[in-house]
């Protein structure tokens, strides 16, 4: 059979905020990510997720020449969608406080490295990313991007689609 790497994770933010979850107990089949406790891919999605919806996409970015080593970026290739590097961030925080609409949430600028890699080496057809299968509530799916979003529904990044009814981004 063929494969699924042409589908992106979808995320129904959603389901996620509807509070049914108290707390998430998506696992993660990445290696380096089920041999360190709390270290969860789910966490840099959430965070790719907030940026693509949140984020104003300022033509001036503060958050960004607020960091002192460098760590974020507007990638101007992708509608100017805040990129982290794990790698370089210290967790100072410097682009939470620059953010002018206060939409950097410090509480996903972690120190600890999160990177979803989306399953993209282990994916075919009758193995799905354990992240969906281990989501009780059915807020994570793989979704063709070719396909129509429906309302509320963006892509963000080259692996991800977001659904979320709470925030009204503006399409450009």
């Amino acid at each position: 059979m063929g494969t699924d790497k042409n589908k992106r994770l979808f995320v129904d933010l959603d389901i996620c905020a509807s509070g049914e979850c108290q707390n998430c107990v998506i696992q993660c089949s990445y290696l380096y990510h089920r041999q360190s406790p709390g270290n969860n891919g789910i966490i840099s999605v959430a965070e790719l997720a907030t940026y693509a919806l949140v984020c104003r996409r300022c033509e001036e970015a503060h958050c960004v020449n607020a960091c002192p080593v460098e760590a974020l970026e507007q990638n101007l290739d992708q509608d100017k969608l805040l990129v982290r590097h794990n790698m370089r961030c210290i967790s100072c925080k410097s682009c939470s406080h620059a953010c002018p609409y206060g939409t950097i949430y410090p509480e996903l600028v972690p120190v600890l490295i999160h990177n979803c890699d989306f399953c993209l080496d282990r994916r075919d057809m009758s193995n799905e990313p354990l992240c969906i299968k281990s989501c009780p509530y059915g807020a994570l799916s793989l979704k063709a991007a070719d396909s129509s979003l429906g309302e509320n529904t963006f892509l963000a990044g080259d692996h991800l689609i977001i659904h979320s009814t709470h925030w009204d981004r503006e399409k450009v």
